[in-house]
Protein backbone atom coordinates (compact mmCIF):
# COMPACT_ATOMS: atom_id res chain seq x y z
CA UNK A 1 0.00 0.00 0.00
CA UNK A 2 0.95 3.42 -0.80
CA UNK A 3 0.42 6.19 0.60
CA UNK A 4 -1.22 8.66 -2.06
CA UNK A 5 -2.21 12.26 -2.68
CA UNK A 6 -5.73 11.63 -2.16
CA UNK A 7 -5.28 8.87 0.81
CA UNK A 8 -3.28 12.12 2.32
CA UNK A 9 -5.72 14.29 1.51
CA UNK A 10 -8.51 11.87 3.11
CA UNK A 11 -6.65 11.12 5.98
CA UNK A 12 -5.65 14.65 7.05
CA UNK A 13 -9.60 15.68 7.21
CA UNK A 14 -10.33 13.01 8.29
CA UNK A 15 -7.65 13.58 11.80
CA UNK A 16 -8.97 17.44 11.43
CA UNK A 17 -12.54 16.01 12.27
CA UNK A 18 -11.14 14.39 14.92
CA UNK A 19 -11.55 10.69 14.11
CA UNK A 20 -9.97 8.12 15.64
CA UNK A 21 -7.10 6.48 14.03
CA UNK A 22 -8.65 3.01 13.56
CA UNK A 23 -11.35 5.02 12.22
CA UNK A 24 -9.25 6.29 9.56
CA UNK A 25 -7.79 2.89 9.17
CA UNK A 26 -11.12 1.11 8.63
CA UNK A 27 -12.43 4.06 6.30
CA UNK A 28 -9.21 4.32 4.05
CA UNK A 29 -8.73 0.05 3.77
CA UNK A 30 -5.47 -1.58 3.43
CA UNK A 31 -3.93 0.15 6.51
CA UNK A 32 -3.25 -0.50 10.27
CA UNK A 33 -4.39 2.14 12.92
CA UNK A 34 0.10 2.05 13.57
CA UNK A 35 0.37 2.86 9.95
CA UNK A 36 -2.27 5.80 10.06
CA UNK A 37 -0.45 7.45 13.21
CA UNK A 38 2.96 6.98 12.23
CA UNK A 39 1.96 8.92 8.85
CA UNK A 40 0.06 11.60 11.38
CA UNK A 41 3.58 11.88 12.80
CA UNK A 42 5.08 12.42 9.50
CA UNK A 43 3.04 14.93 8.18
CA UNK A 44 3.24 17.01 11.37
CA UNK A 45 -0.52 16.69 11.90
CA UNK A 46 -1.89 18.82 15.01
CA UNK A 47 -1.60 15.81 18.16
CA UNK A 48 -4.87 15.80 19.92
CA UNK A 49 -5.18 15.04 24.28
CA UNK A 50 -6.18 11.93 25.46
CA UNK A 51 -10.30 11.56 26.35
CA UNK A 52 -9.36 10.68 29.60
CA UNK A 53 -7.30 13.60 30.80
CA UNK A 54 -10.35 15.76 29.33
CA UNK A 55 -12.51 13.66 31.77
CA UNK A 56 -10.27 14.23 34.63
CA UNK A 57 -9.75 17.80 34.18
CA UNK A 58 -13.12 18.52 34.28
CA UNK A 59 -13.78 17.31 37.70
CA UNK A 60 -13.82 19.75 40.46
CA UNK A 61 -11.43 20.55 42.31
CA UNK A 62 -13.27 19.88 45.86
CA UNK A 63 -13.42 16.16 45.05
CA UNK A 64 -10.21 15.78 45.85
CA UNK A 65 -9.42 17.94 49.14
CA UNK A 66 -5.88 18.61 50.02
CA UNK A 67 -6.42 16.56 53.49
CA UNK A 68 -8.81 13.23 53.85
CA UNK A 69 -10.51 13.39 57.41
CA UNK A 70 -9.87 10.04 57.70
CA UNK A 71 -6.13 10.57 57.15
CA UNK A 72 -4.09 10.69 60.49
CA UNK A 73 -2.40 14.32 60.40
CA UNK A 74 1.09 13.94 62.05
CA UNK A 75 1.79 16.71 64.72
CA UNK A 76 5.77 16.10 65.42
CA UNK A 77 8.39 14.90 63.03
CA UNK A 78 8.71 11.16 62.23
CA UNK A 79 11.92 10.98 62.96
CA UNK A 80 11.30 11.80 66.70
CA UNK A 81 8.37 9.39 66.28
CA UNK A 82 10.16 6.26 65.16
CA UNK A 83 12.79 7.09 67.93
CA UNK A 84 10.37 7.31 70.83
CA UNK A 85 8.10 4.22 69.62
CA UNK A 86 11.65 2.49 69.59
CA UNK A 87 12.97 3.62 72.73
CA UNK A 88 9.33 2.25 74.53
CA UNK A 89 8.90 -0.45 72.42
CA UNK A 90 8.64 -4.00 74.60
CA UNK A 91 11.14 -6.24 74.16
CA UNK A 92 10.18 -9.35 72.63
CA UNK A 93 10.11 -12.43 74.16
CA UNK A 94 11.31 -15.46 72.90
CA UNK A 95 8.66 -18.41 72.82
CA UNK A 96 8.64 -21.21 75.17
CA UNK A 97 10.13 -24.20 73.65
CA UNK A 98 8.99 -27.88 75.07
CA UNK A 99 10.97 -29.88 76.85
CA UNK A 100 13.02 -32.38 74.48
CA UNK A 101 12.44 -35.93 75.18
CA UNK A 102 15.20 -38.57 75.55
CA UNK A 103 17.20 -38.82 72.42
CA UNK A 104 16.88 -41.85 70.49
CA UNK A 105 19.56 -44.96 70.82
CA UNK A 106 21.36 -44.41 67.56
CA UNK A 107 21.90 -41.46 64.88
CA UNK A 108 18.54 -41.16 62.91
CA UNK A 109 19.86 -40.89 59.22
CA UNK A 110 18.18 -40.11 55.90
CA UNK A 111 17.27 -44.15 55.42
CA UNK A 112 15.99 -44.31 58.86
CA UNK A 113 13.60 -41.78 58.83
CA UNK A 114 9.42 -43.05 59.75
CA UNK A 115 6.22 -41.88 59.43
CA UNK A 116 6.91 -41.13 63.35
CA UNK A 117 10.34 -39.37 63.90
CA UNK A 118 11.28 -36.22 63.49
CA UNK A 119 12.84 -34.76 60.60
CA UNK A 120 15.17 -31.59 62.45
CA UNK A 121 18.39 -31.63 60.38
CA UNK A 122 21.65 -31.90 62.77
CA UNK A 123 25.00 -30.42 62.12
CA UNK A 124 26.07 -30.56 58.59
CA UNK A 125 24.54 -32.78 55.87
CA UNK A 126 28.10 -32.28 54.23
CA UNK A 127 30.40 -33.78 57.62
CA UNK A 128 30.34 -36.93 58.71
CA UNK A 129 28.03 -37.30 61.62
CA UNK A 130 24.97 -35.59 60.43
CA UNK A 131 21.67 -36.91 61.15
CA UNK A 132 18.20 -35.77 62.40
CA UNK A 133 16.62 -35.50 65.40
CA UNK A 134 14.48 -38.35 65.73
CA UNK A 135 12.83 -38.31 68.66
CA UNK A 136 8.53 -39.08 68.53
CA UNK A 137 6.36 -36.39 66.73
CA UNK A 138 2.90 -35.74 65.85
CA UNK A 139 0.82 -37.03 63.20
CA UNK A 140 1.00 -35.45 60.43
CA UNK A 141 3.54 -32.78 61.37
CA UNK A 142 7.65 -32.70 60.12
CA UNK A 143 9.28 -32.18 63.79
CA UNK A 144 8.88 -32.99 67.58
CA UNK A 145 7.15 -30.41 69.44
CA UNK A 146 10.27 -28.57 70.47
CA UNK A 147 11.78 -28.21 67.04
CA UNK A 148 7.93 -27.16 65.87
CA UNK A 149 8.11 -24.23 68.13
CA UNK A 150 11.45 -23.41 66.86
CA UNK A 151 10.41 -23.46 63.00
CA UNK A 152 7.12 -22.33 62.94
CA UNK A 153 7.78 -19.21 65.57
Amino acid sequence: MSWTNDRVDTLTKLWNDGESASTIARRLGEVTRNAVIGKVHRLGLAGRTNQSRKRNAARPRALFPAHSPSRKIRSEPRARRDWQSRSHAKPKRSPVLPELGAPPDRLITVQSLTGITCRWPIGDPKMHGFHFCGRAKPEGRPYCGHHAASAFR
